[in-house]
């Protein structure tokens, strides 16, 4: 077992922090960061900024020039070994003559997952694993999990009343939450690589599904603006409107249904009709989470009424439930957040809090399933 001192914990806390930097607009790569330290200062640090660009160890060794050299490269994951649209970052800290590299968790992708620490090692550098694992982790939920089981990360996004009551019988909904739990919201979806929602939401309410710049309060929301995420409209019976609003802004729309699509779709460039058929009439969303990791979605977030909602939850298919909740009551007439067929104390779903923060007058919690033991 590694003895980890507090220099290095004070250096891999710096390349967590930094790497969060990279929180929106990374994809569909993993989210990175490294800081080089010579005679226990710190020389230089990067981060992964996007997609095609350079890598985290690539931008703090420009940064650092000769001073790399002798360096110990404190980096939240393990430097790649294979040529992507970037060269192996392990070729790189060797290039630069780095004499140890302490790597928070090693890559979960099969393609790189221990040969860069041994490229490493075979050149001669030192190389500890593990430090702050947990904590490297969670900057990369979806990529670990899209890595390890083919499957993005599964977000659900719900606003709800005290009495847990989602919209007015009629379907009237806006607002329940105030202005800091929306501007949030549009920041689940700035982080998503794909958003989905049932056509319902597209014809009661025209849902754009989009990151808007001017609700993201960030000083860089113009570039995370420019990243849409993919829109999925869940439409099983073919009622997607042909005028709905989405069709004509930023980013692309993939409609998933169980039918044809209508004539209309092949007019418009921005959409896509995807047929996956499941039983009784419903589409497939474990294969519609299988096709969306196929095309390089990490973290999905889904916004949805209570028919899908609870569908996801009795599929076993969430891993992260965000509850935006309003000091406010609808009454036993509005509509419930999730349709689920539980007859029994027996059938409960458990869940777990693990983060809990108010945004102005709403209250956020942060819930995965299952309960700890």
């Amino acid at each position: 077992m590694t003895d980890w001192s507090i220099a290095d914990h004070t250096f891999m806390s710096r390349a967590i922090q930094i790497a969060w930097q990279g929180l929106y607009t990374t994809g569909p790569n993993p989210r990175v960061g490294c800081v080089l330290v010579k005679d226990g200062q710190p020389v230089a640090e990067g981060y992964h900024r996007k997609a095609g660009e350079g890598h985290a160890e690539v931008n703090a060794l420009r940064s650092a020039g000769e001073q790399a050299q002798g360096c110990t490269a404190y980096v939240t994951l393990e430097p790649c070994s294979h040529f992507g649209k970037t060269p192996p970052c392990a070729d790189a800290l060797i290039a630069a003559g780095v004499a140890e590299v302490v790597v928070g968790m090693v890559d979960p992708n099969p393609r790189v997952s221990g040969n860069g620490i041994a490229k490493l090692q075979q050149a001669g550098i030192s190389v500890r694993v593990g430090l702050m694992e947990s904590q490297c982790r969670a900057l990369n939920p979806g990529f670990i999990q899209r890595m390890a089981t083919k499957m993005p990360f599964v977000r659900l996004k719900m606003a709800a009343s005290l009495d847990g009551r989602t919209a007015m019988a009629s379907g009237e909904s806006q607002w329940i939450t105030g202005p800091l739990a929306r501007q949030d919201v549009q920041r689940l979806r700035a982080r998503s690589s794909a958003v989905i929602s049932g056509v319902s939401s597209v014809i009661s309410d025209d849902a754009s599904l989009n990151i808007r710049a001017a609700e993201l309060g960030l000083d860089n929301a113009a570039e995370v603006a420019e990243r849409q995420p993919l829109r999925v409209v869940l439409d099983s019976n073919g009622r997607m409107p042909e005028q709905a609003k989405m069709f004509g802004l930023p980013g692309r729309t993939l409609i998933v249904s169980c039918v044809d699509a209508p004539a209309f779709i092949a007019d418009i460039d921005s959409a896509e009709w995807l047929i996956l058929p499941g039983e009784q009439g419903r589409i497939d969303l474990h294969q519609l989470l299988q096709e969306l990791a196929r095309r390089e979605c990490n973290e999905v977030l889904v916004e949805a009424g209570a028919t899908l909602a609870g569908a996801f939850i009795e599929a076993g298919l969430m891993d992260e439930l965000v509850l935006y909740q309003a000091m406010k009551l609808l009454g036993s007439s509005a509509l419930p957040m999730f349709q689920l067929p539980l007859d029994k104390m027996s059938q409960q779903k458990k869940l777990t809090l693990v983060d809990s923060r108010m945004l102005g007058n709403d209250l956020r919690l942060t819930l995965v399933p299952g309960l700890e033991r």
